[in-house]
């Protein structure tokens, strides 16, 4: 079926990762975007971890790519890929996306989900406290919109199979899309997003820090690092 194209502009939208993944300096530094492959290569002479903390830089078309304050928060999303299957619901090892929420609720719904699926799948069966840090920034650009359309999309909005949403993505990705806007399934009210190309994508900035607790089962609460008390 065709899917709409609609204007969006979510200022901020919101997104919660993993804290153990620092950003990378070498995107805000960096501002000739046609010359990233020949500098980074210069500085892997003095630094041979450099390819490895910068990720796959081939895989952004030199005319998506964007330097300056913020980025280094933005472009891991495509450059790092996941190796392993299911992938996410629109990307996968072959291509990235940067996936955000227009609630923050929606963003920690999402995050819940993705870092329990995590744990259980490393088999870690103690208590672990687990670092967040919640990303803001600003979206503002034309997407494919398949929100209400959980109905008729009912294979790209399956719960735990991503093999048609990301044979869907694949194909927008082909003709130019900028991304995606859907309906989350995992905070049914919420609105979520995946990003197939960055310039739409400004103003990246740190939110707050949050911990969520691990029972060895499941997250079963969170909490603000900034609602400490030091005794």
């Amino acid at each position: 079926m065709e899917v709409s194209v609609v204007s969006i502009k979510w200022t901020p939208s919101w997104r919660i990762i993993a804290d153990r993944y620092p950003p990378i300096d070498f995107f805000e530094r960096v501002a000739d975007k046609a010359d990233w492959e020949e500098l980074l290569e210069l500085e892997s002479l003095t630094n041979p971890s450099a390819k490895a903390s910068v990720g796959n830089i081939y895989l952004i078309p030199v005319q998506d790519r964007i330097s300056g304050q913020g980025v280094g928060r933005i472009l891991p999303a495509f450059t790092f890929l996941d190796p392993n299957p299911p992938g996410s619901r629109f990307s996968n090892s072959q291509f990235g996306a940067y996936y955000a929420a227009k609630e923050f609720i929606t963003a920690m719904a999402e995050a819940k989900f993705r870092q329990e699926q995590f744990m259980q799948e490393s088999g870690i069966n103690s208590y672990q406290e687990l670092d967040q840090l919640v990303i803001l920034a600003n979206i503002a650009g034309d997407f494919h919109d398949i929100r209400g359309l959980q109905n008729d999309l009912t294979e790209i909005y399956d719960l735990n199979d991503y093999s048609h949403s990301q044979a869907f993505a694949a194909r927008l990705r082909q003709q130019g899309s900028y991304g995606i806007v859907y309906n989350s399934v995992r905070q049914l009210s919420g609105e979520c997003i995946a990003v197939f190309r960055p310039p739409v994508i400004t103003k990246a900035r740190q939110g707050e820090r949050i911990v969520f607790q691990w029972d060895g089962k499941k997250i079963t609460g969170h909490y603000k690092k900034s609602d400490y008390r030091p005794m």
